[in-house]
């Protein structure tokens, strides 16, 4: 009676092809640019309408007030120009969030990685053990 081999070829092929996609997909995610994660210069915002996320001191005085009074200027000089509100923007990089929302998708390529890798061992195994073995005779 011989033993039927379970889709080894099958299992192999599948798992590698599995193994490829998910190791390609782990590399690109850790493997990713930090610095295109900042927010677009044109969509800059600002000082105002970012309160909520940042504050920016100096010398113990939170800057918006020093902006408000026209305290600040752009050079040391007395005519150089006075910093207003509108004149200050900001722009922000997102990375740290972006990466953390991706967070899920990066655990699903690692297992299905571990899936197909676990095929591939299968299918392995199965190839292996199916094989005919050569009889060796004494004599």
């Amino acid at each position: 009676m011989t033993r039927q081999r379970f889709g080894a070829p099958y299992l192999l092929i599948f798992g590698r092809l599995f193994l490829l996609t998910s190791t390609v997909q782990l590399y690109r995610f850790l493997n990713e640019r930090s610095d295109i994660w900042w927010t677009p210069a044109a969509s800059s915002i600002p000082l105002h309408a970012s309160r909520d996320r940042v504050e920016i001191h100096a010398h113990g005085t939170l800057l918006h007030p020093l902006l408000e009074d026209g305290q600040l200027r752009l050079g040391a000089d007395a005519d150089s120009p006075v910093l207003g509100v509108s004149e200050l923007n900001l722009r922000f990089n997102n990375w740290d969030r972006v990466r953390a929302e991706r967070i899920p998708q990066l655990l699903m390529y690692a297992a299905n990685a571990g899936g197909a890798a676990a095929l591939v061992l299968v299918g392995l195994i199965t190839a292996w053990s199916g094989r005919p073995r050569r009889r060796t005779v004494a004599g």
